[in-house]
């Protein structure tokens, strides 16, 4: 994945909308899907953007999955695609035991 591939459209209250399908290891993400970015709690919104641009894509990627009950998948991809888009190992791990903690005591999965 390359950043370019993603192409956005802003919308009111932070969130956007997908203006072309983004793809990512077998997922489509399809054109017009909307999104908030990282679900990021507003406490460390300082630490952590929610649309910051260097781990938006695989936000996206994580909340549609995770829109469809997927979460488990979700948040492997989303390690994934922090992996492949070289985003530091710090964020990084801090995101995905974030999203895997949360989705564990929430759901179960």
């Amino acid at each position: 994945m390359r950043y370019s591939d993603v192409k956005l459209s802003p919308m009111r209250d932070h969130r956007f909308k997908l203006i072309a399908s983004l793809r990512f290891r077998g997922v489509v993400v399809p054109k017009g899907y909307r999104t908030d970015g990282a679900s990021v709690p507003r406490l460390f919104w300082w630490l952590f953007p929610p649309n910051r641009t260097d781990y938006l894509p695989c936000a996206i990627i994580h909340d549609y999955l995770c829109d469809m009950g997927r979460f488990k998948e979700a948040d492997e991809m989303f390690r994934a695609c922090l992996e492949e888009l070289r985003v530091d190992w710090f964020s990084r791990t801090v995101m995905y035991l974030a999203v895997r903690i949360y989705h564990l005591i929430r759901y179960g999965q």
